[in-house]
């Protein structure tokens, strides 16, 4: 299996085992696509982005593998009330990577996190629904 791929896998795993103050069951996903109606429910969707490598000594390689992890369920109102508790786990998923390394022989250690957009508006504008992407680094040298 691919590099990128067991790193997916980890940390949807590492999702699936978090506790959070909302509960999903994260998929990994390689063109993650729903109809609308599949949206009521929460969704957290775990993606390989990309990897950037670059040399590190003469003999070793440093990987910046990217996962993309997006969090999305369809609203009623979209008023703060239904949004907010999106935004807070939005936020506990940025946390509970921080500073943390993935299972294995020397494991994919976090180096980066980003949030763009923090939610999408034209989803929320064209099909009522909150999506925000994070973007996880992981680093292994080898």
């Amino acid at each position: 299996m691919a590099a990128i791929t067991e790193i997916a896998d980890a940390v949807t795993a590492a999702l699936n085992e978090g506790e959070f103050s909302q509960n999903f069951e994260a998929v990994r996903h390689y063109l993650p696509t729903f109809e609308l109606e599949e949206m009521k429910e929460l969704h957290v969707t775990v993606v390989p982005r990309g990897v950037s490598i670059s040399l590190l000594g003469r003999i070793y390689s440093q990987f910046d593998y990217r996962i993309d992890v997006a969090i999305q369920k369809r609203f009623e109102e979209g008023n703060p009330a239904q949004l907010d508790p999106l935004m807070t786990l939005v936020e506990e998923i940025a946390d509970f990577f921080r500073f943390k390394r993935l299972p294995g022989e020397q494991g994919p250690m976090w180096v980066h996190t980003e949030n763009a957009p923090i939610y999408a508006q034209e989803h929320m504008e064209q099909f009522r629904q909150f999506t925000s992407l994070l973007t996880f680094t992981f680093r292994t040298q080898r």
